[in-house]
Parts: structure tokens; sequence; C-alpha cells
């Protein structure tokens, strides 16, 4: 499996100090973001970044974020082409594309409208770049965009399948309560466990959100098994949000850990 780990699971530590740690837990590569405390890459030249991935034999999967992306507008346009010149400048292979997460733009008509607007028009921008778009939706009642099978149906609709793929995020699809799984258009798999016994699904957030091991709630491991049953391939990546994480003194031993245990889990499923 092809482990990787997005820099929101350790986002005090620095991107260099990152790709130590993901070097150190031995996954095969890293997602970078631009919502963090501090700049993407901090500012350092491309050279530099590149140099370092290629130390460590790292990839970089993917950046992240333009958000809203699915409120199209002259600033999201600019937003999208920044990403995707810093993706190509630091040899990322993917942007992430993050729909409106605050309880506007959620009638039927309206959501699926502007979602295919934006797909429309951020679609010769990837086109020309190269790159993929990772549309993810937020299974939150207050997103705009809750399901794959909505991305899905938006992406169809542009001809975008060349260009956009989808985000299967463990943690949204238990929040959406979706069935379905669609390895062909998965682009990379986030995973995250939720091991509070007391919090309901429909109050799960962001910050509940820690390792993968035998508490978790989200039938993680499960969701990993029926990806890889229909044929996904591609990356695995940590995403914990969780403060508890982030402040931890040992988050190198917490992700081999959390990784040894989902590899066992699927070996013995």
């Amino acid at each position: 499996m092809h482990f990787s780990i997005n820099h929101m699971t350790a986002p005090n530590l620095e991107w260099l100090d990152f790709l130590k740690l993901a070097d150190e837990v031995g996954v095969e590569g890293v997602e970078f973001r631009n919502d963090l405390s501090t700049p993407l890459f901090s500012g350092s030249p491309p050279e530099k970044v590149a140099a370092a991935l290629k130390k460590t034999g790292l990839r970089c999967f993917g950046l992240s974020q333009v958000y809203p992306f699915n409120s199209y507008s002259d600033e999201i346009s600019l937003a999208v082409k920044s990403l995707i010149e810093s993706a190509k400048a630091y040899g990322a292979q993917s942007i992430s594309l993050i729909p409106r997460n605050d309880g506007t733009g959620k009638g039927t008509r309206e959501r699926q409208t502007n979602l295919r607007l934006a797909l429309r028009e951020i679609k010769p921008m990837l086109e020309e770049a190269g790159i993929i778009g990772l549309v993810e939706p937020l299974g939150f009642e207050r997103s705009s965009l809750r399901t794959k099978e909505e991305a899905l149906n938006g992406i169809e609709g542009v001809g975008g399948a060349n260009v956009f793929k989808i985000v299967h995020d463990t943690f949204h699809h238990h929040l959406a309560q979706e069935t379905s799984f669609f390895a062909e258009h998965t682009g990379i798999i986030h995973i995250s466990g939720v091991v509070n016994p007391t919090v309901s699904i429909n109050e799960m957030e962001d910050e509940h959100r820690v390792m993968v091991d035998c508490k978790d709630r989200l039938g993680t491991v499960e969701q990993i098994k029926s990806l890889l049953e229909l044929g996904y391939g591609g990356p695995i990546s940590m995403e914990c949000f969780s403060p508890e994480i982030h402040k931890s003194s040992c988050i190198a031993e917490m992700l081999q850990s959390s990784f040894s245990f989902v590899t066992d889990r699927l070996v013995y499923a």
C-alpha cells in the first residue's frame, strides 16, 4: 500500500521537518497545505523543496487547497491558477478543491449549477498544466457538496474525468452515510479515526479526527478494503485534525502504529 501523510496531521512542523517525519515513518509521499499558520513551504524556492524530496525519496501527492471552489468568482479563478502554478513548480501531482461548508448554497439546483460552473471553468486550466484536480466532498450537513456521487455527476456532466478525480475521505464518507465506492474515479484516500464513544454522527467534527486504531467508529479499514477490492491502487493518506494529535510529542510512533494496525487488519480481514 502507498501510505502518505497530510501536513494537517502535524501542522506545527515546518515543511522540512514534516518531510523528515514522513521519512522516519516510512511512507511513500506527503500532501502539503496552504491553510496552515505558515505560508506554503515557508516561501522556500522550488529547487530547495525538490532537492529535499529527492533526498528522502518522497513524492508530493498534492497541494491543498482552493476554498470554496464551487462559489466560483474571479478570486477563486486566481486561487486555482496560483495553486496550479505552485503544483507545477514544486512537483505536486494534484491540487485539492474544497466545497463551501458554511450552510449556504445547499439548494439542489443551486449547488449542482454552482458545481458544474466551477468544474467547467477549472477544467481547461488543469488540462493545460497536466495537473489533477481532486474534488473533496465534505459529509457535514452544512456542506454544499456532501457526496462523491454528486461530485462525479458534476465531473461527468462537464466531461472532466480526464482531469478531475474525487477524494474518498473515510470520515466524510461516514458522515454522509454513503454506501457506494468509486475506486476508478478516486485519486486519493484520506483516513482518520473517531474513537470518542459518545459523540453522535451529527456531532462529529474535524476536532474528533485522530489516528485509526481498534476503537475507530468510522469503519475506516472496511472502507479501504472495499476500495482495494475494487481495484484502487493510489495513495492512502493520514489526515488528523485533532488538537490532541497536533500537540503530541510522539507523532511518528503514533503514525507507525496506526499504519501497522491498518495493514494488519487488511491482511486478516
